[in-house]
């Protein structure tokens, strides 16, 4: 029997091979019925520079060239003019031109790629390795002329993870990287393709199935006799009469009990990576003239393409493809999924701009197809923030899915189907693909995996699996949506149906309401590198986030104060959906080439430039025309200097300037009457001392500010990934160059000392400020090291058995110590504009380290020979990967960070603020009163603007910031007819509380742990 099944399957694969696949295209009929290939004429027009527009491409001189010709330096565009004629023997054949650009099969979305045109200038098809055909006619007259222009790009092959200069234009080689290897019009005989469908679909789940299934031999003896029925000599004569063979195995119904499957067309395309954004606008041209097309030949077709950038770029550059999509997005058969205007990373991204996310791309969803999505589609993000399924549900979402958890290393996630709880409490229901792939093919060995791995078996019976080649690869193949056909119900296969996602969420969530429940962040345990990878990237959506924050405040002041000023609507739009593009999961986390860092930061200048701009209009406008007197302008949340929050005062008087005297030993004590610092020979704080408490704040005989260099090799991905073992290597840099020590006009004690390494320099200063609760830190690094790591560390006298970390409003706790596998995976995580540590009961203590860019930290404890315990909390400031960018972070960059001792939660939020958020002096002499203000240092008020609607309406988003309950009154500067509360979208909410003003015109506010409320603010007539 054994050896029977043998050589069954070696004969089948040997057919398949070499016999059936290229009689697809006529190559196994009798030469009397016009088998064989008909040449293409070539030309070609290489495009100087970047992309042409498609009319001067159709325009240009073309010159003849080989079949076989050379093209393409990387990153270039070379446009083929393909002519042919349809021979008079192929009259009432299928037609179709096989236009291979030099593809390597195994590559789809990572080489060359090309759409092809019509000569009127119209769309019709991507060309990709999987899909490098494109249907000339249904059923040929003969003598039809054919002429087709290619426009092909030659992206470089970058997949090799081996540093490669070839990852920017400016960098790269001129040398041809591709050679054309097929243009031809050949017979497309349809019958042999779908004998060649059932035979790989009966194959590939015969090859799932145990010895001992009779399934299997019953798939095995159908197939036999399918064989015996098929003339190697006229493959097309006799595909129908092997197909009959084959019909019993074909029709046998699935078991009651299997597995349900709902297949969903996809197409994952990175809106930048390996390729710059521009090659996105064309990879999403490609994919979505591929889908359509398929649309028109396969009703009942699904696909969901999410990234409302995405449609927008589309539509700016490919309307004639946009109006396509539309047209079926109307149909029900393209469907808008995510509700994001990017698929975004969700660990570094700010709090307002997670939420602008969901308001700019469910209003591009809304705004341009009626469409609400209601579905969160994050399937490649590097992990998912625990603040995230309240921001889900204000956005008026109800499901999320991701694909990203099962790349995890150390920890199996436990759930497929389940509800996922955030820090303030609100549950979504989530799905996670037991599949393992985001991008499908639907094959017989996928399928059998996504059942048997579905861990929810019992309670639930149905997983979602997202098809297509995805980043350029052309999506969905018409091979693909064979299978599904054949899937259906299938004995021996999960049952397959293609459907829109809202249809399996809709189901699974009514099948399993009582799904389990995971609490927290879903931790990605693998990728932690991307915390810290291009720095500047960090530090320039860092710094957008808080200049838009800035402009939104003072334009919406200006507005209702300033006679005359117009709000800037449109500009504030415009920067704020560049700077969510550049949120993207491979941009923000600094896994892309170097072209895309590159233009992020011209990009990030421009945009920085713009705000501050939109800022001093404003704060010039409410400052008043004088330049006798000086406004300091407070932009942060919470008061600061003797000014209010959101308010502008003028300079408060200057405190005693801190004394600094020398150290015994070396080096100097800096005292501010707050604070006593011990800074030493070596330009190391080795000391610092809260006088309110009477309580060191470092662990004895220890520094901080220390700066520890690091190995960094990673298994696999460099850009991406920090391997734990990184830590069995370190060097201490405390070695001196030079150190200086003033007191400078403003007060302020200033150590500065300089320190070599490799090939790089550093520059830290310490500074404390007159009557400062916290110690400043500089760290200006001229970097040029390779494949290093590069930490702060801050060993603190403090027995803390957990962090906690700002996230998007509000903070995750972790545990410091490793008492599980899920614990020690932690060994690198996220924290936004700070982080603590602290211990519990009364009185307690606590320290805060806040930051202006960084997001990678790690925190551990160990016990000390007196028996005390220090944790130790250490930023990670700089990498230096080689690929996919083999010069990344190279050169200067200034780190800034603060040590707050004594510090409660409130403080370490109050800091963060401060430190991202500086004052700003203006000329001016007109104070200038609070728009909005809140009590309490429980609320935070997040953003102020102006509606979106142009109604004059005020919006304010405000949270709770410490994790428990709170009570707060909001008032407004400006006479209050209502205020209503919304969701993200500024939409009233329908079950919200009323809220009216107090007898002060006060609005009083009770939150919940971590609530985030968004409030619309009506101005009376008044």
């Amino acid at each position: 029997m054994h050896d029977d099944r043998v050589t069954v399957e070696r004969r089948l694969h040997r057919v398949l091979r070499d016999r059936i696949e290229p009689a697809v295209y006529g190559m196994g009929a009798p030469p009397a019925e016009g088998w064989g290939t008909v040449p293409l004429q070539v030309a070609r027009w290489d495009a100087p520079g970047e992309p042409p527009e498609v009319a001067e491409a159709l325009a240009a001189r073309y010159e003849d060239c080989a079949n076989d010709a050379a093209w393409g330096p990387a990153w270039g565009t070379t446009w083929f003019r393909i002519r042919g004629e349809v021979p008079a023997a192929w009259a009432g054949r299928t037609v179709e031109a096989r236009i291979d650009l030099g593809f390597d099969p195994n590559l789809p979305g990572f080489q060359c790629e090309g759409l092809v045109y019509r000569p009127d200038g119209t769309p019709v098809k991507g060309l990709n390795p999987r899909t490098p055909w494109v249907r000339v006619t249904d059923a040929a007259r003969g003598g039809e002329h054919v002429e087709l222009h290619v426009e092909a790009a030659a992206n470089p092959v970058l997949i090799a993870h081996s540093p490669t200069h070839q990852g920017d234009r400016l960098t790269s080689s001129q040398a041809p990287l591709y050679r054309l290897a097929r243009m031809e019009l050949a017979v497309f005989e349809r019958e042999v393709w779908e004998l060649l469908q059932d035979l790989e679909v009966l194959t590939q789940l015969m090859d799932q199935l145990s010895t001992e299934d009779a399934r299997r031999w019953e798939l095995l003896r159908a197939i036999e006799r399918c064989l015996d029925a098929l003339d190697l000599t006229d493959i097309a004569g006799t595909a129908s009469r092997a197909r009959a063979e084959l019909v019993p195995a074909l029709t046998a119904p699935a078991h009651a009990s299997a597995h349900r499957i709902s297949a969903v067309g996809h197409a994952h395309i990175d809106t930048a990576w390996l390729w710059p954004q521009r090659e996105t606008v064309r990879k999403v041209a490609r994919t979505c003239a591929n889908v359509v097309g398929l649309m028109d030949t396969h009703p009942g077709f699904v696909f969901a393409m999410s990234q409302a950038q995405q449609l927008a770029w589309l539509k700016e550059h490919r309307p004639e493809v946009f109006a396509r999509v539309a047209e079926q997005i109307g149909a029900g058969s393209f469907v808008p999924v995510g509700g994001m205007w990017v698929e975004s990373d969700t660990n570094m991204v700010g709090g307002e701009a997670m939420a602008r996310q969901f308001v700019y791309g469910k209003r591009f969803f809304l705004e341009e197809f009626g469409i609400e999505t209601r579905e969160v589609w994050l399937p490649d993000s590097f992990g998912y923030t625990a603040a995230l399924p309240q921001l889900v549900k204000l956005a008026g979402n109800r499901w999320f899915l991701t694909q990203k958890i099962s790349w995890s290393q150390s920890n199996r996630f436990p759930h497929h189907t389940f509800w996922w709880e955030g820090i303030d409490g609100s549950r979504v229901f989530t799905h996670f693909p037991p599949v393992d792939t985001y991008n499908s093919d639907l094959s017989g060995g996928q399928l059998a995996h996504a059942a048997r791995n579905y861990r929810e078996k019992g309670g639930g019976s149905r997983s979602l699996a997202p098809f297509g080649w995805g980043d350029g690869g052309g999506g969905p193949t018409r091979e693909m949506l064979a299978r599904v056909e054949r899937l259906r119900d299938l004995e021996g296969s999960p049952r397959v149906t293609v459907e829109p996602p809202a249809a399996f969420f809709t189901a699974a969530e009514a099948e399993y309401p009582d799904a389990p429940v995971w609490v927290g962040e879903l931790y990605l345990e693998l990728h932690r590198g991307t915390y810290t990878s291009q720095a500047k990237t960090k530090q320039g959506n860092r710094r957008s986030e808080s200049l838009l924050h800035e402009a939104e405040l003072w334009s919406a002041t200006a507005a209702l104060r300033v006679p005359g000023f117009t709000y800037p609507y449109q500009e504030l739009e415009r920067l704020w959906k560049t700077v969510l593009l550049h949120q993207f999961h491979d941009i923000l986390p600094g896994s892309s080439i170097a072209w895309v860092h590159r233009e992020a930061r011209e990009t990030y200048a421009r945009v920085h430039a713009e705000l501050d701009t939109l800022i001093t209009a404003a704060q010039t406008a409410l400052a008043g025309s004088t330049a006798t007197g000086t406004l300091l302008f407070n932009g942060a949340p919470h008061a600061r200097d003797g000014v209010p929050a959101g308010a502008a005062a003028p300079l408060p008087q200057r405190g005693a300037a801190v004394r600094m005297t020398e150290r015994d030993g070396g080096g100097h004590l800096l005292d501010n009457c707050v604070l006593r610092v011990a800074v030493d020979a070596h330009g190391l704080v080795v000391s610092v001392h809260d006088l309110a408490t009477d309580r060191e704040t470092l662990a004895p005989g220890l520094a901080a500010n220390l700066l520890q260099l690091h190995p960094d090799h990673p298994s696999h991905w460099d850009a991406w990934d920090i391997d734990e073992y990184y830590r069995h290597r370190v060097t201490d840099l405390v070695d001196v160059d030079g150190i200086t020590a003033r007191v400078g006009e403003d007060g302020a004690a200033v150590v500065t000392v300089t320190r070599r390494f490799g090939g790089s320099q550093v520059r830290q200063t310490t500074t404390l400020r007159p009557g400062a609760r916290q110690l400043d830190f500089e760290t200006e690094v001229d970097w040029h090291e390779s494949e290093r790591l590069l930490k702060a560390a801050f060993p603190l006298d403090v027995k803390a058995d957990q962090s906690e970390a700002e996230t998007q409003f509000g903070h995750v706790a972790r545990p410091t110590h490793r008492n599980t596998t899920w614990e020690a995976a932690k060994f690198e995580i996220c924290a936004h504009r700070w982080i603590r540590v602290a211990e519990p009961g009364a009185p307690g203590f606590g320290v805060a380290i806040a930051n202006d860019s960084s997001y990678g930290h790690d925190v551990t404890r160990d016990v000390r020979p007196d028996g005390g315990q220090t944790t130790t909390v250490r930023l990670s400031l700089l990498r230096a990967p080689r690929y996919p960018d083999p010069e990344t972070d190279q050169g200067g960059h200034l780190l800034r960070y603060s040590l707050v001792p004594a510090a409660s939660t409130a403080d370490a939020v109050r800091a963060g603020h401060a430190l991202n958020l500086p004052a700003r002096r203006v000329p001016g002499t007109r104070p200038v009163a609070p728009l909005v203000t809140v009590d309490g240092e429980a609320v935070v008020l997040e953003t102020v603007k102006l509606a979106d609607d142009r109604s004059g309406d005020v919006v304010v988003r405000l949270y709770e910031c410490l994790g428990g309950r709170a009570t707060t009154v909001l008032r407004s500067g400006f006479p209050l007819a209502r205020a209503t509360e919304t969701d993200l979208l500024e939409r009233p909410l329908p079950d919200a509380p009323a809220h009216t003003a107090d007898a002060d015109g006060g609005v009083p506010l009770r939150l919940r742990a971590f609530q985030i409320i968004t409030l619309r603010l009506s101005p009376s007539a008044d």
